[in-house]
């Protein structure tokens, strides 16, 4: 069917008057004959004759309304278009990691104007069309899409320009002059993130400093073929030189040799690979976050102890704190619990073998608002495990015990019954079959000490039995002391089994109605079914969980949907019951 153009009539206005139209008499343009060589304007011939009159316009005009709105008139030239404008707000351009079309940043205007069409091979695309593809691009496809055509080049152009954030993967074999080439095209970045395929050097590093003067947050990891040669003189100037720098976080830190890091602005610091530092010195006042990680090399001469103490002196407003060394011991515990810090909700203090129950009463003790508590890797027992209960009950939420050989079953237990606010709990590598540590008879050919082994198997396999009401996320990988598992967590998503390799199928109970994934990695194939079976049940039950009402009668009991029921509900229950998912049982 075929409908004839309408004019657009505008709604009422607010006052109730409708708007009212004025006939325009608008002159027709004569239509140009072929052969015709005369004048437009005056009708003489165009060779040799130089017009007098005035080139004639066509105006448009709005129809005119009621007083109640304001009339506007716009007149245009049919000779010449109004001049191009300059983008205004721009959104956050380069986002690369992010495809997503729904997005927080506000949106591009573009005036009427910029809707021009560019030519682009066989088609063309308005301007907004253009920006909404070449942001999408990688950096490398964007520096490829400049050099298509001049309407690329400008649109790829304004987008460097309008960039607030990078991304940049740096190739094993790139010219020294790249990233800053890249770099500089960017004059408003703010938050980089760099990833290293080649080495790092003074060079690039002053190149960065250089070229990006409003860094606020700085990322640069490192691949395992690339070496970070930048030393700790290197860090403090630059550290120095961004007044308006946040964040810093950086790999391969294994040159530094030892720093100075002075800044007012810094809040949070992250530097891995630490070795044979001889001096650390932070003068930070805002800083609210570190994490220092050290190689796992036996050789590491950095005193810990010295560190940890400048640390608390200088950085009182410390909120998370991250060491990981084999070198943490007892003594660096006492240093840290000595400074006081009175904001401390974060602790982490990993692979310190040194560190015992007697640490955990110096933590308690001088922080009693902690949040998160890592001591992974530490040689704390069941009797630590009872004080931090006793001391974190009303704020401790995530518990890190993973590598700690002297935790047992029943401590596990107790932490998640005496921690209700517990969400997160790691207890990788604790209950151990000592079975591996043991040649079999083939190899030592000793049968009688592994019979005698065998005979007392029944003392070490353990069982773990968890019912909490808000743990989300729980970690037993490496248990493979552990036979019989019972959960009833209905808020667990999350639960690693990897290398469990002793659990039995009829011994595992999982009672987790919103659990999305089992990680269960080394496990025997009759557990993975099992675990397979419970998930698939426990969703195909979810599923079903709808009200049973009779007929008018009473004759029969039908199941009724939820929104059909005259029982109020609980709007939480019935968003988490849409967005629910059947699980996932990972194995690789």
């Amino acid at each position: 069917m075929h409908f004839e153009n309408q004019p657009h009539i505008p709604p009422a206005t607010p006052g109730g008057s409708t708007a009212s139209f004025t006939s325009l008499d608008i002159p027709h343009r004569v239509k140009k004959n072929r052969g015709n060589y005369n004048c437009g304007r005056c009708g003489l011939p165009k060779k040799g004759h130089v017009c007098h009159l005035p080139p004639t316009s066509t105006t448009t005009t709005t129809p005119t309304q009621t007083p109640t709105d304001s009339s506007v008139s716009v007149s245009t030239s049919t000779s010449r278009p109004p001049p191009r404008q300059q983008y205004s707000n721009l959104r956050r351009a380069l986002s690369f990691d992010d495809t997503d079309l729904r997005c927080d940043s506000p949106e591009v205007e573009i005036d009427e104007s910029e809707m021009d069409l560019f030519g682009s091979g066989c088609g063309k695309l308005p301007v907004s069309c253009m920006w909404e593809i070449l942001r999408r691009l990688p950096p490398a496809g964007l520096l490829a899409a400049g050099s298509v055509c001049k309407g690329w080049r400008e649109t790829a152009r304004r987008l460097w320009r309008a960039a607030e954030e990078l991304r940049l993967r740096v190739p094993p074999r790139s010219q020294p002059g790249f990233v800053g080439s890249v770099l500089q095209k960017c004059p408003g970045l703010s938050r980089l993130n760099l990833r290293l395929e080649s080495d790092l050097d003074s060079t690039m590093f002053a190149c960065i400093a250089f070229s990006c003067p409003n860094l606020e947050v700085v990322e640069i990891s490192t691949s395992e073929t690339a070496v970070n040669r930048i030393t700790g003189d290197e860090l403090g100037r630059f550290v120095a030189d961004k007044r308006c720098l946040t964040s810093l976080k950086m790999e391969g830190c294994s040159n530094l040799g030892g720093f100075v890091l002075c800044s007012s602005s810094l809040s949070t610091l992250w530097l891995s690979d630490l070795y044979c530092l001889s001096k650390m010195v932070f003068n930070c006042p805002n800083l609210k976050e570190i994490s220092l990680d050290f190689s796992r090399q036996e050789n590491d001469s950095t005193d810990l102890i010295a560190m940890v103490d400048g640390l608390g002196r200088s950085c009182p407003r410390l909120q998370n704190v991250h060491v990981a060394s084999v070198r943490l011991s007892h003594a660096a515990v006492l240093a840290l619990t000595a400074a006081n810090l009175r904001g401390l909700r974060m602790l982490s203090l990993v692979l310190g073998t040194e560190i015992t129950d007697a640490s955990v009463v110096a933590i308690s003790q001088s922080y009693s608002k902690l949040e998160l508590l890592d001591l992974s890797g530490s040689s704390i027992s069941d009797s630590g495990i009872g004080m931090i209960c006793n001391v974190f009950p009303g704020t401790l939420s995530r518990l890190l015990l993973a590598l700690c050989p002297n935790i047992t079953s029943s401590g596990i237990q107790f932490a998640t019954a005496q921690l209700p606010l517990l969400e997160l709990m790691d207890c990788g590598m604790t209950i151990c079959d000592l079975s591996s540590q043991y040649p079999t008879s083939d190899e030592s050919g000793d049968f009688e000490l592994q019979t005698t082994f065998k005979n007392k198997l029944h003392l070490i396999y353990q069982k773990v039995i968890i019912k909490h009401s808000r743990l989300k996320k729980l970690s037993l990988w490496g248990c493979s002391g552990l036979d019989a598992l019972y959960l009833n967590c209905p808020e667990l998503i999350d639960l690693n089994l990897n290398s469990c390799k002793n659990l039995h199928p009829e011994r595992v109970l999982l009672q987790c109605p919103s659990l999305e994934s089992v990680h269960a990695s080394g496990c025997h194939n009759l557990l993975i079914e099992g675990i397979q079976s419970q998930v698939s049940n426990n969703f195909a039950a979810m599923e079903n969980q709808f009200p049973n009402k009779r007929l008018a009668d009473g004759s029969k009991r039908v199941r009724v949907p939820q929104f059909l029921s005259q029982q109020p509900y609980d709007e939480d229950k019935k968003r988490r019951r849409i967005a629910s998912r059947p699980c996932n049982v990972l194995v690789d």
